[in-house]
């Protein structure tokens, strides 16, 4: 879809959620309403995940070390992450998107694009149908999220943004919910931001550009194409140059999905031995699975991601000839990723995730036999047994019930484990 036209209507809608792991932990426990909430690695080297609004009055933001959350704010209830709660909450999301529209695209477990061209002559004008899509988050969920909506997905997400509340010192302060920007006004919206908020424009970008006095999108739009091209290459230049004019076509894609499913764990002590991180890899198969059954995913890729204590980071990955649809296999492919690395000191993160995403029942040829010459378990029993796992996490919590594996592995390797 171009700038310019006069048949552009906002028919692409953005919604975020507000601080969704927190205001998870908040919904599953009513005492935390209004106290900061600190969702992330509860060690002290661990990540801050997500925050409350009362949280982030102090400063508190994602990605930040949970010392300086500390620091910061120390009067907030810190918990560890409940991935697989997340991901239920984030499968009931979904199942309410699809009901407004079959148009959707999941960006991460906590926001999403929906293309609602289809939906006026049923819903009505964009507004109203974003205004009718919060309101039912907060009946169906009891959660608040923001929706931006325009003509493209620039616009969107940036006015999702705008409407979410204003953090604040003294406590956050309601912002708009919803906020739906006349395609006639697009382009004065746009230019009325950072050029941070440009897709692409990371903080190495961002400073190339102020050296040059460049600051608001307005500024960049005013460049010529061939300037931006020689400052960063024909592809990313004219990709700036069209950004920052508006003129984003990029379409809702309902199969593009999710890339990739995963869990991490930052380690409060480095993990030094591979018997211990074999059990951390295959405690982090079991909720990774529990996810993509959730979500009715299946992955044909298994990767694992290590930091160690000099904070190098590294991937290893292998793709199977099938779709990977249980722990057991995605520990046994981690299980064999760990085993070929080389490394002499200690680990600080671990992550293992599943790529290559499709959706659909599973179609495979099954082992006849496990490699000890035992018969193979089915992939009908195998299913069974997880799916009954999943119901006693649910109802008891992540650690009710393991796999004999891992807690045979973690019981010689719990150096300074919590769930992340």
């Amino acid at each position: 879809m171009s700038a310019a036209g006069p048949a552009r209507r906002a028919d692409i809608l953005h919604l975020d959620m507000d601080c969704f792991f927190a205001a998870v932990e908040v919904l599953d426990d009513p005492a935390l309403a209004g106290r900061p909430v600190i969702v992330g690695g509860v060690g002290n080297r661990g990540v801050v995940s997500s925050a409350s609004y009362e949280a982030r009055g102090f400063g508190v933001h994602s990605a930040m070390p949970t010392a300086e959350a500390r620091r910061l704010c120390p009067t907030a209830h810190f918990l560890s992450p409940r991935h697989d709660r997340y991901g239920e909450v984030s499968a009931q999301l979904l199942e309410l998107l699809h009901e407004v529209t079959p148009v959707v695209e999941p960006i991460s477990v906590d926001e999403a694009f929906l293309d609602i061209s289809g939906a006026h002559r049923i819903a009505g004008p964009s507004h109203e149908i974003a205004d009718a899509l919060r309101r039912t988050v907060r009946e169906q969920l009891g959660l608040d999220c923001a929706v931006g909506g325009g003509s493209s997905k620039l616009v969107a997400k940036l006015a999702s943004k705008a409407a979410k509340p204003e953090i604040a010192p003294e406590g956050p302060r309601p912002g708009l919910g919803v906020l739906i920007v006349d395609p006639a006004e697009e382009l004065a919206f746009i230019h009325g931001h950072a050029v941070r908020a440009i897709p692409g424009i990371g903080p190495r970008t961002a400073e190339k550009l102020a050296r040059l006095g460049i600051r608001g999108v307005g500024e960049l739009a005013a460049l010529p194409v061939e300037r931006l091209v020689s400052l960063f290459g024909k592809r990313q230049g004219a990709a700036l140059a069209a950004l920052a004019n508006g003129i984003d076509e990029r379409p809702v894609e309902p199969n593009r999905g999710l890339r990739s499913i995963g869990h991490e764990e930052t380690f409060d002590r480095d993990v030094t031995t591979l018997v211990a991180l074999e059990g951390h890899a295959r405690r982090q198969s079991e909720s990774v699975a529990a996810r993509c059954r959730r979500a009715e995913l299946f992955g044909r890729t298994v990767q694992v991601k290590l930091k160690f204590a000099d904070f190098t980071t590294i991937t290893r990955s292998r793709t199977a000839g099938h779709r990977v649809t249980s722990a057991a296999e995605i520990a046994e492919i981690a299980v064999e990723l760990l085993g070929k690395l080389e490394w002499t000191q200690g680990v600080r993160l671990l992550g293992v995730s599943v790529a290559n995403l499709e959706s659909g029942e599973e179609a495979r040829q099954l082992a006849l036999f496990a490699e000890d010459g035992a018969p193979a378990m089915g992939h009908d029993q195998r299913k069974a047994i997880e799916s009954v796992t999943d119901s006693i996490r649910e109802r008891f919590g992540s650690d009710a019930i393991s796999a004999a594996s891992t807690l045979a592995d973690g019981a010689r390797g719990l150096e300074g484990r919590h769930r992340g």
